[in-house]
């Protein structure tokens, strides 16, 4: 076997080491017994509440286990074929076993980081929020770009994308915007995008061509279920109608049925503009209320809740998670990974899953980004 396909296999054997591991194998499958027992119940659907979760367990650990079991099968698959074209002189048989060794790795490289989505709400939709920095037109023209790039890296995963609010800017871009991304772990992969998002690049607005800076800001929360329970009082809660100002269109109506909700005791305010009718938009805006409230309850439980906020409340020098240079060279850089790339088109067209894998990474495994220097 040649040493670059020796090379391969060894690889794929390490990573189905670490998913087993990570997994611990033999207490998952004790655990999955169980709820297939637990399953058989007929009084199970009594709670759907509970049952609906302890379903989504089942599913969850059924798929990490017979994933582990389909890749390992795979690669013996493949390494006996390899043996067998060499062993018969057959290149054409070694190169189709060799090509199907390189797919394996990919897969087994999104388990790795589907493995890495383990959190309390990972597996949760997710609201995204969108805000222009401080700069006027150009902030609001770079928030734009932003929400352009989060919707198309949801689009290319298969993620549903629904706008619930959109503030649009006096010149271009927009003010704010809100959208929904559901799918499988959407708040997991999504989540390592919050914080301050720095451009650097020649304005389009500028008649003199001057190189400017803009910063927007990126939120993440959770959309919970059922099973999630907020309490909130009503007495504590200001609620405001308006007229939607959005976009249109397919994106959000211009009708007076807008609504905002602010949470008078942490001031976390959320606005829904996305329904026909205000009744509509006011139960959404309280679903996004108790999202918000919930994610402020698990940044809590994270170290770096005190950096995540005022990463949040700053938009400007300092701040940033990750710059994105346009001029005079290219080069997009994350400031807490160092994970950097010259592709500025792919980033902006959504090409993002590097830079969320070396997040996961680093939160699971407690690495830090010290010492990484921004880019001018």
């Amino acid at each position: 076997m040649r040493a670059e396909i020796e090379r391969l296999v060894e690889e794929i054997k390490q990573s189905v080491g670490l998913l087993r591991r990570h997994l611990d194998v033999e207490k998952s499958t004790a655990r999955l017994a169980e709820l297939n027992k637990l399953a058989e119940d007929p009084n199970l659907w009594n709670d759907p509440q509970k049952a609906q979760k302890l379903m989504q367990e089942r599913t969850s650990l059924e798929d990490s286990l017979s994933g582990i079991g389909k890749v390992e099968q795979e690669l013996e698959d493949d390494i006996g074929m390899i043996e067998l074209g060499e062993a018969e002189g057959d290149d054409g048989v070694v190169a189709e076993a060799e090509a199907a060794l390189k797919n394996l790795k990919k897969e087994v490289a999104r388990r790795e980081l589907e493995a890495l989505l383990s959190g309390e709400a990972d597996r949760f939709d997710s609201y995204l929020e969108v805000h222009a920095g401080a700069g006027g037109t150009e902030s609001q023209d770079w928030a734009q770009m932003l929400l352009r790039m989060y919707t198309r890296w949801a689009e290319t995963h298969g993620f549903k994308v629904e706008y619930l609010e959109e503030s649009e800017g006096e010149e271009a871009g927009i003010k704010s915007a809100t959208i929904q991304v559901s799918g499988h772990n959407a708040y997991g992969w999504l989540k390592t995008e919050a914080g301050v998002h720095r451009l650097v690049r020649i304005s389009p607005f500028d008649s003199n061509a001057r190189r400017h800076t803009s910063f927007s800001s990126v939120q993440v929360f959770p959309v919970i279920d059922d099973s999630i329970k907020i309490d909130i009082k009503e007495s504590d809660v200001r609620v405001d109608t308006m007229r939607s100002g959005g976009a249109g269109g397919q994106h959000v109506n211009k009708t007076e049925s807008a609504v905002r909700l602010t949470h008078i005791p942490t001031g976390v305010a959320v606005v829904c503009q996305a329904g026909r009718s205000q009744h509509k938009n006011r139960a959404q805006a309280w679903d996004m209320l108790r999202a918000r409230l919930y994610e402020i309850e698990l940044k809590k439980r994270e170290e770096k809740a005190a950096a995540d906020q005022a990463a949040k409340t700053d938009i400007g020098w300092g701040h940033q998670i990750r710059s994105y240079v346009l001029q005079p060279y290219q080069m997009v850089k994350d400031l807490r990974t160092g994970v950097q790339t010259s592709d500025t088109a792919g980033v902006l067209n959504g090409e993002l899953d590097d830079f969320m894998a070396a997040t996961l990474a680093q939160r699971a495994f407690g690495t830090t980004g010290a010492d990484i220097e921004d880019v001018d």
